[in-house]
């Protein structure tokens, strides 16, 4: 078992607590059959994070129980990742305590959670996400490999557009995407933040979370456009050999205007369409230097979507200094001296360069041709 209790900031509002416990750590001697070293864990859990939640084991759980979790608290938020190698649950814990607004975000497995007396236990699938008020205590139970985030929210703030209602639906919606794409960037950077910087994301998180329950975007809400641009990010990452990939398809995605997604994109000084450019020349710079295989630079080009080979050339050039064939040529010397220093194979010297199709993502295996 380790368990990760150090504070992200402790001035600046926010705190992050871990947990992982895995093996012979597992087998303990206390009463509830929890890890005896957990129990600081737990107590800091519940100390700064709440009890809602609380990750726990079932105690038929064996000595191979694997976990990991990470809470992130802003004040009346948390955000709480789980992966379970192993079947994950968590204690119901009677009544009183504050109301909330829950939401569980499936990304594999999946997620059982209590009903109430109107409606009765519910499974959540691989993709689903389901956000709903509540009063009251509940558990939850998983199935191995089930990996999900957890979202406790303030009710003060969604309950007056939730009601009584349930949201549910597809973690691919637009909405969704903008806010996780924002909890992961959260996560990421919240040590680094300030006591307002993390007031900042809290806000935000509550924006993007109205925008779930609404079923659309404030594109008019100046704090949402880091998590819009974040998403868009994720986005093209995804579909970078795709020929529809543009602004276009990107504002299509996230259910916001063109106009909106470029303003979001300005703020951060970078325009949609150089993104996309700039990562796809990364990604052909580095089948480039794929040191197996072949496939020649026009071919290459029409991968990433370049309009021809000299479009490419000329977009190469102008962002690396130097021409694919120079780029390409430069590499394999560098890598033939090393591996002559180590004694390893020569690597080749043909004038003809040729890039590794089982190397570059996306590219099937195949044979040769010429540029």
């Amino acid at each position: 078992m380790n368990g990760d209790l150090a504070e992200a900031d402790g001035a600046n509002g926010a705190f992050s607590v871990g947990l992982t416990i895995s093996g012979a750590a597992r087998r303990s001697t206390l009463p509830d059959g929890a890890p005896r070293e957990a129990e600081a864990f737990l107590h800091a859990w519940e100390e700064e994070i709440g009890d809602s939640c609380q990750p726990t084991s079932s105690p038929a759980a064996s000595a191979e129980f694997q976990v990991k979790s990470r809470a992130l608290k802003m004040r009346d938020v948390a955000i709480i990742n789980v992966h379970g190698v192993s079947a994950v649950r968590s204690e119901s814990v009677p009544p009183p305590f504050e109301e909330q607004v829950r939401m569980f975000v499936i990304w594999r497995g999946s997620w059982t959670r209590d009903g109430t007396r109107d409606r009765g236990d519910q499974t959540l699938s691989g993709g689903q996400f389901i956000l709903e008020h509540s009063d009251r205590k509940s558990h939850f139970e998983t199935v191995p490999h089930t990996t999900a985030k957890l979202f406790v929210l303030p009710a003060a703030t969604l309950k007056p557009l939730l009601g009584n209602r349930i949201a549910f639906g597809s973690v691919d919606s637009a909405e969704m995407r903008l806010l996780t794409a924002h909890a992961n960037m959260v996560h990421k950077t919240v040590g680094d933040l300030s006591t307002a910087g993390v007031e900042a994301a809290r806000g935000s998180l509550l924006e993007l979370a109205k925008a779930v329950v609404m079923g659309r975007f404030d594109d008019v809400e100046p704090r949402l456009g880091p998590a819009l641009t974040q998403a868009a990010k994720d986005l093209v990452n995804r579909h970078l050999t795709n020929p529809e990939l543009s602004r276009t398809m990107l504002a299509r995605e996230l259910n916001v205007s063109v106009r909106t997604l470029q303003r979001a994109f300005a703020a951060a000084g970078e325009t949609v369409a150089s993104y996309i450019r700039s990562r796809r020349l990364e990604e052909a710079r580095l089948a480039l230097a794929a040191p197996y295989g072949q496939l020649s630079v026009s071919e290459l080009a029409a991968h990433w979507q370049f309009a021809d080979s000299s479009h490419f050339f000329r977009a190469f050039k102008k962002h690396y200094g130097q021409s694919p064939t120079e780029y390409a040529r430069s590499t394999r010397a560098a890598r033939n001296r090393t591996d002559f220093r180590t004694g390893g194979a020569d690597a080749g010297t043909s004038d003809t360069h040729r890039v590794d199709r089982t190397s570059t993502p996306g590219l099937s295996r195949g044979g040769l041709s010429e540029a």
